[in-house]
């Protein structure tokens, strides 16, 4: 094979000849197979040294896989561990009755033979790189049928007391081979709320049923129903998952986990209470692989973006960003802490729980019952000489009055608050008991938000709105309104028949100006706070909704669910 392969490296100049024999004459006694030793050779690249041996073999080699040529018999016998260890996919051409099997090592002639035996089908080989075929079998076993309601009869004989046994540190989603059917059912769920980029898992008893239910882009879907029999079984198997008491039944629980889908982590943080027909349980789905937003897709209209821009150039102040839980403040924060993370920057944050790890940045994680809660992990984190402060919160006066004495003695520091509008946030800490010379000598923008579906660009087309949405969003008399089209999402399989897919921001960006900190020193009402800030040029939530409507970037009645009118 070592000549053969010089002589064809002669022939073909595919990588240096003269250097393939001094490399291979110096791992002579190495005692690995030849192709293993050539794919760690440094002078040549992975692609060319398995041309070279497709070249030797008579093997084809593969830049792009098909996953639809992935026949249903290798996903359902080949385990999806089996085919990312020895880094192997099929394919079969249709009117073939022999597989071709992809191979990143074309000398591994042993794994070739266990397909073939495992398939009962004769097999050729061919070879990719293993970049591409690890895709490809992410791929193929993401879109492999899920098989909830076939495992869902099998669980009465289910024994509880196996599932300690049966969970590894990081379980692998597409890896549903010969495992229990409480797990093959548990992994299914999870797989499809995946699949349909769920955020969160709602497992919901009835007195005749259980019904699984999946948060997507915010709004709750019923997508399954199981029968009352299994409760127990699928809750002890998430909480066997999370690290849990599966005997306690009677308080609530939280744990967290990690699973994998092929080569994507995801954390779940999960959640159990007791209800009146059994523990329901919600999962928190976090997927690590999901980069985080920069401030630029957002979804901020450009001149919000270049005044909220300019706010993080500040050395002092608090910016509070507010709204109701799941209207997104967290992803604002982080990506402001991204915008100005840098080197000559001390960026600390104090969360609860900490969602995602930012590189660069120290991140502290509340623990109430040990008596670390944000006033006083604020207070430890000022003697750590920090430039800049994320506080996850404010839930407290203590918690308000630290955040604004830190901007004070220049720190800038950036915290969420749950109000319904920017003005509201300044009456909220003036109810909390935060004094009114503090909160307008500090705080130097508030920015409300809440998220709004997108439509879906593949069923995206126009319709006509009725007067009385028109009337809503104040477009009624408009001149130019006719000339306006408007949209909305039909329905179709990549939206899964919901005429939205992905969510982005609506805003409402006040800036303290003189005018309106002298209203908050003198404790005036949001009212009167908010009709200064519309009179000096705020753009309130529903303004901003308008604008995207009009963008043909979401609808009218998404834009009513999340927004209030505009009344001063």
């Amino acid at each position: 094979m070592k000549d053969l392969l010089i002589k064809t490296a002669e022939r073909t100049g595919l990588v240096d000849a003269e250097q393939l024999a001094d490399f291979l004459e110096q791992n002579r006694e190495s005692g690995a197979r030849i192709d293993e030793v050539l794919l760690r050779c440094p002078h040549f690249t992975e692609d060319v040294v398995l041309k070279l041996f497709a070249e030797v073999l008579g093997q084809d080699f593969i830049e792009d896989i098909q996953t639809k040529l992935v026949p249903e018999e290798f996903i359902e016998k080949v385990p999806a561990t089996y085919a990312q260890h020895h880094s192997l996919i099929a394919i079969k051409h249709d009117g073939e009755s022999i597989l071709t099997i992809i191979l990143s090592h074309p000398l591994d002639t042993d794994a070739l033979d266990n397909v073939s035996k495992m398939v009962h089908m004769p097999v050729k080989a061919a070879v990719a790189t293993r970049t591409t075929i690890t895709s490809a079998i992410d791929v193929a076993y993401e879109q492999r049928s899920t098989v909830i309601e076939e495992v869902a009869e099998e669980l009465d004989s289910q024994n509880i007391d196996q599932l300690a046994d049966e969970i590894t540190a990081s379980d692998d989603l597409l890896d549903v081979v010969n495992r229990p059917p409480v797990i093959r059912l548990v992994n299914d769920v999870l797989f499809r709320a995946l699949q349909l980029r769920a955020s969160d898992i709602h497992v919901h008893p009835y007195e005749t049923k259980i019904q699984i239910r999946y948060r997507i882009d915010g709004i709750l879907y019923d997508t399954l129903s199981l029968n009352r029999n299994v409760l127990s079984l699928v809750i002890s198997r998430i909480k066997v998952m999370a690290g849990m008491d599966i005997a306690e039944r009677r308080m609530p629980q939280d744990g967290r986990c990690s699973v994998r889908l092929g080569q994507r982590e995801v954390d779940l943080r999960v959640s159990t209470v007791p209800t009146s027909y059994g523990e329901r349980a919600v999962l928190r789905v976090l997927d690590k692989s999901t980069a985080l937003y920069g401030l630029d897709e957002l979804g901020l209209w450009k001149e919000d973006l270049e005044r909220f821009d300019s706010l993080l150039a500040r050395t002092h102040g608090v910016i509070f960003v507010t709204g109701p839980t799941g209207s997104g403040k967290s992803t604002t924060l982080y990506a402001c802490l991204q915008r100005i993370n840098s080197a000559e920057k001390n960026i600390m944050t104090i969360e609860d729980p900490i969602e995602y790890q930012l590189g660069g940045i120290s991140q502290m994680q509340v623990a109430s019952k040990k008596g670390m809660n944000f006033a006083n992990s604020l207070r430890h984190v000022l003697r750590q000489d920090p430039d800049v402060i994320m506080v996850g919160e404010v839930r407290d006066v203590e918690t308000a009055r630290m955040a604004i004495q830190s901007s004070l003695t220049g720190h800038l520091v950036f915290s969420t608050l749950h109000t319904n509008d920017s003005a509201g946030a300044i009456t909220r800490l003036l109810d909390l008991g935060v004094e009114p010379y503090l909160v307008s000598s500090s705080v130097i923008a508030v920015m409300a938000q809440r998220l709004v579906r997108r439509i879906c660009p593949d069923c995206k087309q126009p319709y006509e709105p009725t007067d009385r949405e028109l009337r809503e969003l104040s477009l009624l008399n408009i001149n130019d309104s006719s000339n306006n089209e408007f949209f909305i999402g039909a329905g179709c399989d990549r939206c899964f028949q919901t005429g939205y897919r992905g969510r982005t921001g609506v805003y409402e960006l006040m800036l303290l100006n003189q005018e309106i900190q002298e209203l908050v020193y003198r404790s005036e009402s949001a009212g009167v706070i908010k009709k200064l800030a519309l009179n000096a040029g705020l753009q309130t939530l529903r303004m901003d909704g308008t604008r995207k409507v009009l963008a043909g970037m979401t609808t009218i009645a998404e834009v009513l669910r999340v927004t209030q009118a505009d009344i001063v």
